[in-house]
């Protein structure tokens, strides 16, 4: 206990903390939009399901740290190009990652108000098992990419499941408001589904060891910049709504000559 308590493990503790919640956002934004094609009532129960597994899978992979080094060796050559478990891993998570963000996309451009009060008299939303399904398969891939930065921030098993704990009970505690948030707003809901793309590309790019060619960092910087921007624009849309309004309930009155 005394070694935990040092000042380096603190440090370590806290910066692999951070580190845990910027990774998971991604997931915590699936998580959101898939409990948001489900029934009002079953959502809540879909995140804490959803984060409780992500929870369980990382200290799960925490164990088997060397499984997840020997995935590095490849297991399939197509011309001369190795592919490893865990590229195989990544590939698969960023396609499904694109086509699923990439058909909630077009979706919305097709959904009306009519067509979802159907699907819900109908009772043909997304049902748990299947919404657990999916976000089973993506924690499963955010995991590695969670669980090899841990291993890169520290080599303290405890201070890295510490972490993922920490960070997932943070995640968790907030899951609702991102969701509903993401949820009762259709340009940040787009934002979200078109920053899980490009998650998707950089999976992809990563599987195939072309992740150099674009860098995590910036698209998170990026997409922080597109978040603000759209913020900035919903603010001034709803000031001007409230002026439109203010018009209408008050026109201005025309003096008789």
């Amino acid at each position: 206990m005394e070694h935990f308590l040092t000042v380096a493990s603190v440090v370590n503790l806290i910066t692999l903390t951070a580190m845990e919640i910027v990774l998971g956002i991604d997931n915590v934004i699936f998580i959101s939009i898939i409990s948001g094609k489900l029934p009002e009532s079953k959502q809540q129960k879909a995140r804490v399901i959803g984060l409780s597994l992500a929870l369980v899978f990382r200290i799960a992979l925490l164990f088997t740290i060397s499984l997840i080094v020997s995935m590095e060796d490849p297991v399939l050559k197509v011309l001369n190009f190795g592919l490893s478990g865990r590229d195989l891993i990544l590939l698969a998570g960023g396609i499904f990652l694109i086509y699923k963000s990439s058909s909630e996309i077009i979706e919305k451009f097709y959904e009306n108000e009519e067509d979802l009060d159907e699907l819900n008299k109908s009772g043909k939303m997304l049902t748990i098992p299947a919404a657990i399904v999916q976000i089973v398969f993506l924690d499963i891939v955010f995991s590695f990419d969670s669980i090899l930065t841990a291993v890169g921030l520290s080599r303290e098993l405890y201070i890295m499941i510490s972490a993922v704990i920490i960070s997932l009970f943070i995640m968790l505690y907030f899951s609702k408001p991102i969701s509903d948030y993401v949820n009762n707003h259709p340009s940040i809901r787009i934002l979200a589904l078109a920053f899980l793309v490009m998650i998707g590309v950089m999976l992809v790019l990563e599987g195939l060891h072309f992740d150099d060619l674009i860098k995590k960092e910036s698209v998170y910087v990026a997409m922080g910049f597109a978040l603000v921007v759209e913020l900035l624009n919903m603010r001034l849309r709803e000031k001007e709504a409230m002026y439109d309004k203010e018009k209408q309930s008050h026109p201005p009155h025309h003096q008789s000559h």
